[in-house]
């Protein structure tokens, strides 16, 4: 059979959306391409344009931490980027754990004193504090930018490094040794210039009219140095979406004449946009909830319940006494968890998703509620795949985090984590003692302006998508070599998702499947007319061997969970549903037949 054409067949290594400077995707789009990824092979590795940002440090921030190393550090060393001194700090901690005897130290980087420049400098906060480590400890540097997500963005970056060439990003200790010349205001990097007046009505005509360009978006409406009025808005019009405040499309100046009170869906009492935080990744929001967590009940172990996200596992075991995993996300292991208990045993968290990534499947958080409020323990759970539009789980946990990364923003362009507190657990006035005195904005204001924007339409694109991924599901579902589709929907675990689903909520846009053979898993995939990366949560359809990806060097390992090394995962988009189910039945249809 000759192969297919395929339209998103789209170049390996090309960003995702393709040509999109600053994607959180990339181009894998073959079987023999993820696994050239992660087997380290030329051909695949030279072609990366760009790369999950956790996972691959954006060009952008290797460039600038080339720049670095190359002025402050020796030949041997290279630098890693935070966005302050106290995550560069925990960073360094981590690198010197695992190498006790290296060389590790800080440089932070910040602006040179000037009045006017200083005054908006305290939002925007264009600093950079660099870990400077030894070149043969990379994999240990690289190990927390993944784990912790507290690196910078790559708008960041490209900022910074622009203020940091002409001067006006220097070392902090200069400006004690001595007072330095008041340099001319800095425009930043050249799409920053244009002076612009922004006031607050001139946000809200971007829902209308022709779709804009990113960048002309950001320079038209940015101004000098990025526009403070409007980067305070847009951080408060995202934490009122996430406190769950929006049941429709609204634009910016909709979002922030919002009457919190009777607004929110969330449904707990109380509960109010101060108990709402933003962080510069997802993962950034599970590392600190993990780190503060600890604080408030003590060096105890943690809980993981349901396969997880790579990465909350990893942290609970790099990061504090360890903890117990519970893989399967059964009943059975709620029954064990409860002997532990009654046992004696304590514990400090159970971390836990909704519904889980990439088996879909759904825990009993009313259970665990119960265990929690019975033994003192919190329960932190991850909304992203669920997202509260379509489901409420914020009155069975003490932390809600989630990555707006993913279908919070949908354009793929952008990074960002949020995080609720309940004001209903016995646990919150500590937690929220303890986040009063450690919190710190680090979502980069550029960042947050595409982030509230890609969000206005959040509502009607999850309708959208719901209705797209059960129309997906059923196709797969219907074929006979597919082995098993995992859907919130079709688990066997629906009746957890459905006390927690909302009134006019559906399933999600994330599904996976399994086959019966390698090669028919192997034809379906590269014959599947989508664009293929890491990631989920986009507009357009995204698919993945993501156990390959995401676990390739423990394959053994995920198989005792029941997750397969062939699975596919499909984060369905906005497609036209008729011709998304087309394009699902004509990979169907390039499997091969069966000989008899």
């Amino acid at each position: 059979m000759a192969p297919m054409i395929l339209e998103n067949d789209v170049e390996v290594g090309e960003s995702l959306p393709p040509a999109t400077e600053h994607a959180v995707s990339v181009s894998l789009p073959t079987w023999r391409a993820n696994v050239g990824y992660e087997e380290g092979e030329e051909w695949v590795i030279s072609k990366m344009k760009t790369g999950y940002p956790r996972f691959f440090i954006h060009k952008q921030i290797q460039a600038f931490a080339a720049t670095i190393a190359e002025q402050y550090g020796a030949k041997d060393e290279a630098a890693m980027l935070f966005p302050t001194h106290a995550t560069a700090s925990r960073g360094r901690d981590f690198v010197l754990r695992l190498a006790p005897d290296a060389q590790v130290r800080i440089v932070d980087l910040v602006p040179a004193a000037d009045k006017e420049y200083s005054e908006e400098s305290a939002i925007i906060s264009p600093r950079i504090s660099a870990v400077m480590y030894p070149k043969k400890h990379f994999s240990f540097a690289k190990q927390y930018w993944q784990h912790s997500g507290e690196g910078v963005s790559s708008r960041r970056a490209e900022y910074c490094h622009a203020l940091f060439r002409e001067g006006f990003l220097v070392e902090s200790s200069t400006l004690a040794e001595s007072k330095p010349q008041s340099p001319r205001l800095c425009k930043g990097p050249r799409r920053y210039q244009k002076k612009t007046s922004v006031d607050f009505d001139s946000m809200k005509d971007s829902t209308e009219g022709d779709v804009q360009d990113p960048v002309q978006f950001v320079e038209e409406r940015f101004g000098r140095n990025l526009n403070l009025a409007m980067t305070k808005n847009a951080k408060l019009a995202i934490r009122r979406r996430i406190a769950g405040s929006l049941t429709a499309d609204v634009g910016l100046t909709e979002a922030l004449a919002l009457d919190m009170e009777t607004a929110t869906t969330r449904n707990v009492p109380g509960f109010s946009e101060d108990d709402v935080y933003l962080y510069p990744t997802g993962m950034s929001s599970i590392f600190n909830t993990h780190r503060n967590v600890m604080q408030a009940k003590g060096p105890l172990k943690a809980i993981v319940f349901g396969f997880p996200y790579i990465d909350t596992l990893k942290i609970t075991e790099k990061f504090g006494p360890g903890s117990v995993f519970y893989g399967f996300g059964a009943e059975e292991e709620l029954d064990d968890l409860e002997k532990r208990l009654e046992g004696g045993e304590r514990f400090m968290a159970l971390f836990t998703e909704f519904p889980s990534n990439p088996l879909l499947r759904t825990p009993n958080l009313e259970r665990i509620r119960q265990l929690a409020d019975n033994y003192d323990f919190c329960v932190v759970v991850d909304e992203s795949v669920g997202n509260f539009i379509n489901v409420n789980v914020l009155p069975y946990a003490d932390v809600v985090v989630s990555s707006l990364t993913k279908v919070f923003s949908g354009d793929s362009n952008v990074m960002g984590g949020g995080l609720i507190l309940n004001p209903r657990t016995k646990s919150y006035p500590k937690l929220k003692e303890i986040w009063n005195k450690e919190y710190v904005d680090n979502h980069w204001a550029e960042d947050s302006i595409f982030l509230e924007r890609n969000s206005r339409d959040f509502v009607s694109r999850i309708e959208r998508i719901g209705v797209n991924a059960e129309a997906i599901c059923d196709v797969l579902s219907a074929h006979p070599r597919v082995k098993q589709v995992n859907y919130p929907k079709t688990s066997p675990t629906r009746p957890n998702y459905e006390k927690c689903r909302n009134p006019k909520g559906n399933y999600g846009g994330l599904l996976s499947a399994t086959f019966y053979e390698r090669q028919d898993a192997v034809a379906f995939f590269d014959n599947l007319d989508t664009v293929k990366g890491p990631s989920l949560g986009t507009n357009f359809t995204l698919s993945s061997p993501y156990v390959i990806l995401a676990h390739y060097g423990e394959l053994d390992w995920c198989a005792k969970w029941g997750v397969e090394a062939d699975l596919i995962r499909f984060s369905i988009g906005l497609e036209d549903t008729a011709k998304l189910v087309d394009t699902f039945k004509r990979a169907l249809e390039a499997i091969p037949t069966k000989s008899s």
